[in-house]
């Protein structure tokens, strides 16, 4: 097993998930993007994460890696590869399978989602309603054959699977060494009110990234 990281900004990486993959002894490595753009051959990555980024997935003139970056996901069924995106990597999975990505109301701090009621799949072991930490101003239409795994009362589209990807609009890979440098740009009202909320909310955040890095990482099987 190998799993191929592709980071669009120094500041958003694997966070909580760069732990579990290492207790879980799984070998990874980071596609820094934000250094050159370059998408290299991957050849033996067997899992792919795509990351969150400042970008907008539309903008693929001005980041040409993106584009190569949905060819990847279109093509990872037949590569019999495992797709994670969170953020913009959830929108990146979108797009890539032809669902549109638009502008949204924007997101900050902890927020409240839903689970759709399902019997497969890791959402299945979540709790009807739970706490993530957010930070977009874009959303996406769910793509066909996609489905709707959980949903938000400001946002509706908040995670989904389709074939072998899974795409997660908000950030359970959350630290709180990464709430600090992610707060640190926000106003005043908005640090204050996360620095209050996240001792309430991150062990549980912690508890479910666990649960979908450890369903992405189990074999799978076309």
């Amino acid at each position: 097993m190998q799993i191929a990281v592709f980071q669009h900004e120094r500041t958003e990486s694997l966070g909580y998930l760069e732990q579990v993959f290492r207790e879980l002894g799984l070998p990874f490595e980071y596609i820094r993007l934000y250094e050159n753009g370059e998408v290299p051959r991957l050849a033996d990555a067997t899992h792919l994460v795509f990351m969150g980024g400042p970008m907008s997935v539309n903008d693929e003139k001005e980041y040409p890696n993106l584009k190569e970056e949905k060819e990847l996901i279109r093509r990872s069924g037949k590569s019999r590869q495992k797709v994670l995106g969170v953020c913009l990597g959830a929108q990146l999975i979108a797009s890539a399978f032809g669902a549109p990505v638009y502008r949204s109301m924007t997101e900050t701090g902890w927020h409240e989602l839903q689970k759709v009621p399902q019997d497969t799949g890791v959402f299945r072991e979540f709790p009807e309603k739970f706490h993530v930490f957010q930070l977009h101003g874009e959303t996406f239409a769910i793509p066909y054959g996609g489905r709707l795994l959980c949903t938000g009362d400001r946002v509706k589209n908040q995670g989904f699977a389709v074939k072998n990807c899974l795409g997660l609009q908000f950030h359970l890979e959350m630290t709180s060494e990464i709430v600090r440098q992610w707060s640190r740009s926000l106003k005043r009202s908005d640090r204050e009110k996360i620095g209050r909320e996240t001792p309430r909310f991150l062990a549980e955040s912690n508890r479910l990234c666990r649960l979908v890095a450890e369903d992405f990482c189990r074999e799978w099987k076309k």
